[in-house]
């Protein structure tokens, strides 16, 4: 199917782009190539986006979008997402098939991360 009528690109908008930057390659280990002051593009080795600056909606507050990364395990993606700066917004949970938590990077946008294993 390639990419006919699949999501190709995402852009966030971000109060720090740097901020945002800093803590995706940090936790995430994502790529980056910066184009000015108010614009970086990532690669997270699967998809491609960007953060612009910009005021972000939180999900959680506004009913925004809420993008959702995966992980083997989240205890130590947790830990990352702490020291790099990001603020836990809602703490692991378990549903049907999964666990996950959601944070704030630095730049204001809300995530979540989910493991199909039991977080304990």
């Amino acid at each position: 199917m390639g990419r006919e009528r699949r999501i190709d690109y995402v852009e966030f908008a971000s109060s720090d782009p740097a901020a945002s930057r800093a803590f995706f390659e940090k936790v995430f280990d994502w790529s980056f190539v910066d184009y000015g002051s108010d614009y970086t593009a990532f690669d997270d080795g699967r998809l491609q986006g960007g953060f612009f600056r910009g005021q972000p909606q939180r999900a959680s507050d506004s009913g925004a979008p809420l993008l959702v990364l995966y992980a083997d395990q989240l205890a130590p993606v947790e830990a990352a997402v702490r020291d790099a700066g990001g603020e836990i917004v809602r703490p692991v949970f378990s549903f049907p098939g999964g666990s996950r938590f959601q944070f704030v990077e630095p730049g204001g946008n809300e995530l979540a991360v989910w493991s199909e294993r039991d977080p304990a």
